[in-house]
């Protein structure tokens, strides 16, 4: 059920593409909400809007703020030209979309003569707060080389949400971002994960992927009740498309939760249980005990006689970084209070410089 209130916006706080962040009044209580601007229209102070509170009042971390349904003093959306893909179809907020796929679309072509990804590197995150390092390490070694970013419906829906995309796009760090299932905003639309593949290889002429989903993510503390779990897929298609898979595990030693210490339950449980195929994961070199723990997992899941495990050296993460002016967060922590899963996605671009294009240029 949707808990809804109706309060007045008494100021702007922040504005990018397609999100504001403002502060509105709840019968006199100042409260932070977002807009979709391109969902529910400019807005300025002194307008009424219609606001879903829930997860504000159930106190949850995932999508815990306000957002705005309706302004009441502004109805219009740019949301409206072209396309006849929905979107959040079937509920009162669908959306259309121009999808690559559409038997109109001036790309539907290319997509139906598609034959292979040809090795194109795809490196798959589970939590959105492993964009930034890959990218930062990324192109501070490719700056001249296409990185498409592919935003998943596993968390955050529209791609507005993420300040991290914004950031990144304005710096010239993620070319061209692809929105897929029920996400939407990005700068092409797909219906799934196979055709955004292809878009990134055919249409946007990538040299490399990242794949993840968006802020957020929905955990329970069960073996498969988490939304991460469709790394394993997302790997699966990669592979049945003639790309070359990279999985970045998610590792901390700040997490309190045990299941979560080290290689984390829910990467263990992708790699050993869920996805069909054989992937790269590049291993960061951690120092002292931290690297005995990673191999210890590694050996009691027997995940080396699965895929292809290949620890790498990386103490770049925090230059590569500060190189581009980037913070990163995740979970509440930044990088000096949790560093080695900030390093665990820088490591797989270096993962791509000192395996993947060595190997790519003996072939040629």
């Amino acid at each position: 059920m949707i808990s809804k209130r109706v309060g007045v916006v008494e100021s702007i706080v922040d504005q990018n593409e397609g999100l504001d962040d403002i502060r509105v009044s709840i019968n006199g209580d100042i409260q932070r909400a977002y807009n979709y601007s391109k969902m529910t229209g400019k807005i300025n102070v002194g307008d009424e809007v219609v606001l879903n509170t829930t997860a504000v009042e159930l106190s949850l971390g995932t999508g815990g703020y306000h957002f705005v349904i309706t302004n009441l003093n502004n109805l219009e959306s740019d949301l409206t030209q072209g396309g006849h893909i929905m979107k959040l179809r079937y509920t009162p907020f669908q959306v259309k979309v121009d999808s690559v796929e559409e038997q109109e679309s001036i790309y539907h072509d290319k997509i139906e003569k598609f034959k292979s990804l040809d090795d194109m590197p795809v490196v798959v995150g589970t939590l959105h707060s492993m964009l930034t390092p890959f990218v930062a390490s990324y192109k501070k070694n490719n700056p001249n080389k296409k990185l498409v970013y592919i935003m998943t419906d596993g968390a955050a829906l529209p791609i507005y949400l993420s300040k991290n995309v914004y950031t990144l796009k304005s710096k010239g760090l993620i070319d061209s971002t692809i929105t897929i299932g029920s996400a939407f905003g990005g700068d092409h639309e797909c219906i799934n994960i196979y055709t955004a593949l292809i878009t990134a290889k055919e249409i946007l002429n990538a040299d490399c992927v990242f794949v993840s989903m968006g802020p957020g993510i929905a955990g329970t503390g069960t073996k498969y009740g988490f939304t991460g779990i469709e790394q394993g897929p997302i790997l699966d298609a990669v592979y049945k498309l003639g790309g070359n898979p990279i999985a970045i595990p998610r590792v901390s030693f700040a997490d309190k939760r045990d299941r979560h210490v080290g290689i984390s339950h829910h990467s263990i449980t992708v790699f050993k249980d869920i996805v069909n195929v054989k992937v790269n994961i590049p291993i960061t070199n951690y120092q002292d005990e931290k690297i005995n723990v990673v191999k210890s997992q590694i050996e009691k899941n027997k995940l080396e006689n699965k895929h292809n495990i290949t620890i790498i050296d990386n103490k770049n993460t925090k230059l590569d970084l500060d190189y581009f002016g980037l913070k990163v967060r995740s979970m509440g922590r930044n990088y000096e209070q949790d560093k080695e899963f900030f390093e665990a996605a820088s490591t797989a671009a270096y993962y791509l410089m000192e395996v993947c294009d060595v190997n790519r240029r003996e072939n040629y």
